[in-house]
């Protein structure tokens, strides 16, 4: 079987992330890992938070604490959220980390040994008050497009025009509040990714034919416009030093480098991370350095992120002029929307991954977002969306497809699967059918088209419900009980098939249907679809016991409820 090594763009320290972010890169990444995994493939599934940067320091500095310690509270709440929604990550690391800053200098020494980094002199806001130069974020001031008195150096949130410090009006320090600023001459480090251009082009083109087309348009975008030599350093007091055996100057002066610079290096130091916590049985090279062609890397990301990832990461490491593993398959995402207008985590708009813990558990949420991910254009949440999925899919299709099942056959046989009579035509119909359906989501899956591996899922359960439906035992037992206890057999064996591949999307759920059935060796990670055809894996005798009701219908009420704690429209 191949490895496959799996990472999903960093989610910001800054705040508990919106649903947005969740289906963006995190949730898909997860299901396309469990999936990988079940067919008995080698996976390392990586992700970290990006700690460094501006707003890092801002929101320490708003809540009074010093910026690791913040990141170090914020890192433990991300990752409790994360495991709420049950992200089986292998590792999920810190871009603060010291293995993240010694590959990061190692990887800056070595662009600079050749020829692609170059010490420039720029000029930049300096506050004598803070007695520091300011970066475009630490600068605010009222955006002479729109009027806004809360613009940021780099971009104004209300208008959104992008904005250099010297633009904006009555322009103030954001540490101190101080208006008495100044331009100065200071010196930054630039990565000279015009000489390398040639090379990122050529890399790109490479994947034209393998990479969806949102991906690889992007990537071609930013390389029709040229690439530009960009700064990658910042006058930060947290972030990865520039190296003093280097840069001597810049490091006396507090240089860090550029977020951006660090944050993908940071993959390749979290699956460090991993491998120093058990060394002797982990190698974290083997999946980076020199790797054989066994090595599959799928990074998951959304379309915001992609440049970084598909022109601007390359770059670095086509110029660092070692054998780095570089990404084979970008998925990139589109935006989900909160009824048409963008979620913020700034302004609090739309429904964050906690809040959507607290109102249901995790699996209403994944199945929503996997079934409604913004694939080929934006998608826009709504509740009224949410619950009629909800409904119709988890709790009409499967959640009471699973309860009428056994509880009726616990009803009129008992508590252990019932024996009946041979399969018949129908139940052949059915196991061809469930093989094909089966065969589709496999398909769906292997080419990361979640929506439509939703829509087989979704399928397969309604075949289900289609056969109940056709053979009607509660009927066939007033005139035929060996043919109706041969039905609910039949259905207990589907209910354990979605069981097994079901746990992509509904990992908790999956894992209570699966053990309603207390069969002796129950070691399935997978049914292929030619093994689906029997329906034979829950023999006749076996124990069994109902569950709680799956999944809980959502009422109209509950629909006012959500909408008058988020609001139905955006703000």
């Amino acid at each position: 079987m191949a490895r496959h090594l799996i990472t999903s763009a960093l989610p910001y320290i800054n705040g508990i992330k919106h649903l947005g972010n969740m289906v963006g890169s995190m949730l898909p990444a997860d299901v396309y890992s469990r999936y990988l995994r079940q067919r008995g493939h080698d996976v390392l599934y990586i992700c970290a938070t990006d700690e460094h940067g501006t707003p890092a320091e801002l929101a320490a500095k708003e809540q009074g604490l010093p910026v690791d310690e913040f990141c170090a509270q914020a890192h433990d709440a991300q990752k409790a959220v994360y495991d709420g929604f049950a992200l089986a990550f292998d590792y999920f690391g810190r871009s603060s980390s010291p293995q993240n800053v010694e590959i990061t200098q190692h990887f800056a020494r070595r662009l600079n040994e050749n020829g692609f980094i170059e010490e420039r002199a720029i000029r930049q806001v300096y506050s004598p008050a803070d007695g520091r130069f300011l970066p475009d974020r630490y600068v605010e001031g009222t955006c002479p497009h729109c009027g806004y008195d809360k613009a940021r150096g780099d971009q104004c949130e209300n208008c959104t025009r992008v904005l250099d410090p010297t633009d904006l009006i009555n322009p103030r320090s954001a540490i101190s509040g101080s208006t008495d600023l100044e331009v100065r001459e200071t010196k930054h480090l630039f990565l000279l990714q015009s000489k390398l251009e040639n090379e990122v082009r050529e890399w790109v083109a490479r994947h034209d034919k393998d990479w969806p087309q949102l991906a690889s348009s992007i990537a071609h975008k930013w390389l029709t416009e040229g690439l530009h030599d960009r700064a990658i350093t910042r006058d930060l007091d947290w972030g990865v030093p520039v190296p003093a055996d280097t840069w001597p100057e810049l490091a006396a002066e507090g240089k860090v480098f550029y977020v951006w610079f660090d944050a993908p290096i940071e993959y390749i130091g979290a699956t460090k991370e991993w491998s120093d916590q058990d060394p002797s049985t982990r190698d974290w090279k083997s999946w980076w350095y020199d790797v054989d062609n066994d090595v599959r890397y799928t990074e998951f990301m959304a379309k915001d992120n992609v440049p970084f990832h598909t022109v601007m990461f390359p770059a670095t490491e086509l110029g660092v002029r070692e054998p780095w593993k570089k990404v084979d398959y970008v998925k990139a995402f589109n935006w989900l929307t909160y009824y048409g207008g963008k979620f913020s985590t700034s302004q609090k708009r739309g429904v964050f991954t906690d809040q959507a813990l607290d109102i249901l558990p995790a699996d209403y949420w994944r199945y929503f977002l996997i079934a409604n991910a913004p694939e080929s254009d934006d998608s826009s949440f709504t509740w009224e969306h949410f619950t009629a999925t909800v409904n119709k899919d988890l709790a009409d299709t499967l959640g009471n497809f699973v309860n009428r099942v056994l509880s009726f056959s616990k009803k009129r046989f008992g508590e252990e699967v019932p024996a009946g009579g041979e399969p018949g035509e129908a139940e052949a119909k059915l196991g061809e059918q469930i093989a094909e359906l089966l065969a589709e989501y496999e398909s769906q899956l292997e080419s990361l088209q979640f929506r439509k591996a939703a829509a087989a899922l979704r399928a397969l359960w309604s075949a289900g419900n289609s056969y109940l439906e056709e053979k009607a035992p509660w009927l066939e037992i007033k005139t035929n009980q060996d043919g109706a206890a041969l039905t609910l057999r039949t259905a207990m064996n589907l209910i354990h098939l979605y069981a097994v591949v079901s746990e992509p999307f509904i990992p908790t759920t999956s894992a209570a249907m699966r053990q309603a059935f207390a069969l002796p060796e129950d070691t399935a990670t997978w049914v292929s679809p030619t093994d689906a055809k029997s329906l034979t894996a829950v023999p006749a005798g076996t124990p069994f016991t109902v569950p709680p009701v799956l999944f809980a219908k959502l009422t109209d009420e509950d629909l006012e409820t959500y909408k008058e704690r988020f609001g139905g429209e955006p703000a």
